[in-house]
C-alpha cells in the first residue's frame, strides 16, 4: 500500500464512519480497486477505525468530560445511569467479537457481493427510520440501549453502516434524534479501542507481517482522524435536521452499481 493510497482510503474511512453510508463497505470498496486484500486490509482498517474513534473524543470531548466527572463521584447519578446504558449497548458487539471473529473476518474479505446487499438493508433502514412516525420519549431507556447495541452488532457486516443502523434504530424507538446520533457514536469507542490493543498486543501491526510501511500507516491514521473529524460534526448537524432519507437513496444507487457491476 503505497501513502497515497493510504491517504485516499483514510479520507473515504473518515467520511464515512459517521455519515450513515457504511465505512466499512466503502473501505472494501475501494480497496478491492486498488488491490488490497487480505491481512493488509483488516490491518489498516483497524487502524484508521481507531483513528475516527480519536476524533469522536475530541469532538464529544464536552460530553465524555461530564460523563466522567458523574462516574467518579461514586454514586447513581444521570451521568452513571448513562455511562451503565452504554455498557449495556456493547454487550452485543462484545459477543459477536469473543465468538464470531474469525466468521467476521472472512465476510470482510468475501468480495463485494455482502457489501452490496447490506447497503440495500442500509437503505431500507433509513428509508423505514424516516418515514415512520413512533410516539417520542423524552430518554434512552435500558431496553432501548440493549436494542440499539444489537443493531450495531448486526452492523458488523461490511456495507451495513453501524451509525446508520444504531440511529435509526434509536429513530424508530422513539427516540431524540440528537440524544440518539451522540449515543451512537459514544457506544463505539470502547469496542474499537478494545479491539486495536488487543491487537497491538498480538503484534498485529507489524509492517513485515501487514506489509503496510508505518508512513502508509501513519499517513491513513492522520487523513481519517481529520476528516472524521469534519464529519462527526456534520452529521450531528444533518440528523437534527432529519436529512437521512438522502443517505438512504445514496446508499441504494451504490448498491445497484455494486450489484449490477461486480
Amino acid at each position: 500500500m503505497s501513502w497515497l493510497e493510504a491517504l485516499i482510503l483514510g479520507l473515504v474511512q473518515g467520511l464515512t464512519e459517521y455519515l450513515p453510508v457504511s465505512s466499512s463497505g466503502h473501505l472494501q470498496i475501494f480497496s478491492s480497486f486498488f488491490g488490497i486484500e487480505g491481512e493488509e486490509n483488516l490491518t489498516f482498517a483497524v487502524v484508521v477505525h481507531a483513528a475516527t474513534v480519536c476524533s469522536t473524543i475530541v469532538v464529544l470531548r464536552g460530553e465524555i468530560w461530564a460523563l466522567l466527572k458523574g462516574l467518579f463521584r461514586f454514586s447513581w447519578n444521570p451521568e452513571t445511569e448513562y455511562i451503565a446504558k452504554i455498557v449495556l449497548s456493547m454487550i452485543p458487539v462484545a459477543v459477536v467479537g469473543v465468538f464470531f471473529k474469525e466468521d467476521v473476518e472472512v465476510l470482510f474479505g468475501s468480495g463485494l457481493f455482502v457489501v452490496g446487499i447490506s447497503l440495500l438493508l442500509t437503505a431500507g433502514l433509513l428509508a423505514f427510520a424516516y418515514y415512520a412516525r413512533p410516539r417520542l420519549k423524552t430518554n434512552i431507556s435500558f431496553l432501548d440501549a440493549f436494542v440499539i447495541g444489537i443493531a450495531q452488532a448486526c452492523a458488523v457486516l461490511p456495507g451495513l453502516s453501524r451509525s446508520g443502523s444504531t440511529i435509526a434504530t434509536g429513530i424508530l424507538l422513539g427516540n431524540n434524534k440528537e440524544n440518539v446520533a451522540k449515543f451512537s457514536f459514544l457506544m463505539v469507542l470502547v469496542p474499537i479501542l478494545g479491539e486495536t490493543f488487543l491487537d497491538l498486543l498480538k503484534g498485529g501491526f507489524s509492517p513485515a507481517e501487514s506489509s503496510i510501511s508505518a508512513t502508509a500507516l501513519l499517513v491513513g491514521f492522520v487523513s481519517a482522524f481529520l476528516s472524521g473529524y469534519v464529519a462527526c460534526n456534520w452529521m450531528l448537524n444533518l440528523v437534527k435536521k432529519g436529512k437521512l432519507i438522502w443517505f438512504a437513496v445514496y446508499c441504494l444507487v451504490v448498491a445497484i452499481g455494486i450489484l449490477c457491476f461486480n
